[in-house]
């Protein structure tokens, strides 16, 4: 990791995972920055969408929250969050949507809402904001945390934001929820898919220099590894470049 940040690591990660997608359900830090990466690389034709209101983005800077008047910049449109829900989440078309958590299970289930009981926790956490319903009406969800065995839990403290629930796919279908839940997690260490049968979260690539003890090291229950897990490839110079130079001079998020 000499030649790069975790955060340089988890940003790469992510924006090559948007190659051909178009319309993206986007917040600020970590995520914001890897789908500026990926229109600069693998994906031009991205459209990023923000809980705030706006369609089509630009940012002219690195955002500091949500409401930051520059994530109107050369946008498509900006109305009403209630219309931006139900005229683009809740009508099906977001392909792809970025979540964070606090807490995350095998299934991909989150929580964002307290840690420990839920009525004397200790700690009280934002809450689920518009995660549930995006989670709900994406068509698939990308999941961006760091690796930690306090974060990757065998059980929640709280469920704020469906996964897979207990692992049956018919489960969601039988809710009636029409997107197809979490299909990746990237953290600082490694990326994880879900098994197509069991729904269950699959070790599938490595950090270089990472093994599969340090990443088990890291999940609290015993993780299901893909056959086929393999060793990223590091970020390029240029998606480097990109990062350090155009998308975050200054460092805010991926040092």
């Amino acid at each position: 990791m000499a030649d790069y940040t975790p955060s340089e690591f988890m940003i790469t990660m992510s924006a090559r995972a948007l190659a051909g997608e178009r319309i993206v359900f986007v917040g600020v830090g970590l995520p914001n920055i890897a789908c500026n990466l990926a229109r600069a690389t693998v994906s031009p034709n991205l459209e990023l969408v923000y809980e705030s209101g706006v369609f089509g983005s630009r940012p002219e800077r690195l955002p500091l929250s949500i409401g930051d008047p520059t994530l109107i910049s050369g946008a498509t449109l900006v109305c009403p969050q209630s219309d931006l829900f139900m005229n683009y989440l809740q009508a099906g078309r977001i392909e792809v949507a970025f979540l964070g958590a606090a807490q995350i299970d095998r299934f991909g289930n989150l929580n964002s809402t307290v840690i420990g009981d839920y009525d004397r926790p200790k700690v009280r956490l934002p809450g689920s904001g518009g995660a549930c319903e995006i989670a709900i009406h994406s068509r698939k969800i990308f999941i961006i945390m760091r690796l930690k065995k306090r974060a990757f839990v065998e059980k929640l403290d709280f469920l704020t934001t469906p996964g897979h629930l207990q692992g049956d796919r018919k489960a969601r279908v039988e809710m009636g929820i029409p997107g197809a839940g979490p299909q990746l997690v990237v953290t600082d260490m490694a990326t994880f898919g879900f098994d197509p049968v069991t729904s269950e979260m699959t070790l599938e690539t490595l950090c270089p220099g990472v093994s599969v003890a340090d990443v088990q090291a890291g999940v609290s229950w015993q993780l299901k590894v893909s056959p086929q897990v393999r060793t990223a490839e590091p970020p390029t110079p240029e998606e480097l470049r990109l990062i350090r130079e155009e998308l975050d001079p200054e460092g805010i998020q991926s040092q």
